[in-house]
């Protein structure tokens, strides 16, 4: 039996929710299923569900609405969203991480892929989270001093320039979310975020070169932006 919390569907496609039902407990997790975006925001903070599945396309409410709400709730602020949608555009991707989803499955998708899909958003979510105490950061071997703008790697100081470490930083705070290009540009080089340049690019992969076997943790998310696996690469 899984441990996580029950997983809340949020679908207004009546034999989606069934089959997602019967796929998710077969695997040991327990299921909710709703129709609406009102019915889902108003049962998760009792529910206070492991993992929401939640499609894009509701009637009356937007999926990216209902996602928005979530995250600012404080009960559901932290549970991980995986984004349905029968749309497989880029935009909605880009939408659907912006607004705080955790991951994104076309449908029609295949049970297997979407149980693999959710156990990865778990163990992203519930392993090895950032600990921060007195303005320092650890994940890891990773250890940031955010207060002295320094970072340790195995206890081995890495010398990051300012820009490094607020990149460094912004992802380490929300370690395991997808932060799209805009959204760095917006918060580490107060740049507009529809701005065309490959100034993230850029220092992301300088980043990763400087630190080492860490840098590894930095994922790309094609199309998107990036995120900073909660997961120690595996060897």
């Amino acid at each position: 039996m899984e441990s996580t919390g029950p997983i809340l569907v949020i679908d207004d496609e009546a034999d989606i929710r069934s089959l997602l039902s019967h796929v998710l407990s077969k695997e040991g997790f327990t299921v909710r299923a709703v129709g609406t975006g009102p019915e889902g925001l108003a049962l998760a903070p009792s529910l206070r569900p492991g993992l929401v599945l939640l499609d894009l396309m509701l009637p009356g409410m937007q999926g990216t609405e209902v996602c928005r709400r979530l995250r600012a709730e404080p009960t559901t602020a932290q549970v991980p969203i995986i984004m349905l949608t029968a749309r497989g555009d880029e935009v909605d991707r880009v939408v659907g991480f912006e607004v705080g989803a955790d991951d994104y499955v076309t449908k029609p998708f295949s049970s297997r892929e979407l149980v693999l899909r959710i156990r990865a958003v778990l163990r992203r979510s519930g392993i090895e989270p950032v600990e921060e105490t007195a303005g320092q950061l650890r994940l890891g071997a990773l250890r940031i001093d955010a207060a002295a703008h320094r970072a340790w790697v195995d206890d081995l100081e890495v010398s990051l320039t300012a820009t490094e470490f607020r990149l460094l930083t912004t992802l380490a705070r929300r370690s395991g979310r997808v932060l799209t290009r805009g959204q760095l540009l917006q918060e580490v080089w107060d740049m507009p975020p529809d701005l065309g340049t490959r100034t993230v690019d850029t220092h992301m992969k300088r980043l990763r070169e400087k630190l080492g076997a860490a840098g590894d943790r930095i994922e790309t998310v094609r199309g998107v932006g990036y995120r900073l696996n909660a997961l120690a690469p595996q060897a």
